[in-house]
């Protein structure tokens, strides 16, 4: 973890700390499973760690934070319908913030199935439509 990305998640108060790992570690997993989205890297972007993948360019920017009131979340790009279609195909009891993040109190409500697939399509977005892997 580069080290301005390691002071960020320091900085973060325990229980988002703990889930935002999670998150990251997700993110890595699902990469790994993606040969075709090259390289993933780790950098920060307003403030919070930022997953990008430079070669190819294939992954919409996914971001990991805390929000007003304690939360924390998992951000993709606001432009883009992943949130929507989350929502839509298996977020079922997961709370969103508009098209921009899901949202999380506690390390416990990430479920990491549903999650691993909407990473997947973050992190495969700019790949051609028909040549996406899930």
């Amino acid at each position: 973890m580069p080290q301005q990305v390691s002071a960020v998640f320091n900085a973060y108060p325990n229980e988002a700390r703990a889930g935002l790992e999670i998150l990251r570690d997700l993110i890595f997993d699902r990469a790994t499973e993606l040969p075709s989205i090259g390289r993933v890297t780790e950098d920060l972007r307003w403030g919070q760690p930022a997953y990008l993948t430079p070669d190819t360019g294939a992954a919409c920017s996914l971001r990991i934070g805390t929000v007003r009131g304690g939360d924390f979340a998992l951000f993709v790009h606001c432009q883009t319908p992943l949130i929507q279609n989350f929502v839509r195909e298996l977020g079922v009891g997961h709370r969103v913030q508009g098209s921009r993040a899901v949202l999380f109190k506690t390390a416990q409500e990430i479920a990491a199935p549903a999650l691993s697939i909407l990473i997947g399509q973050a992190l495969t977005y700019h790949l051609a439509k028909n040549d996406r892997t899930f």
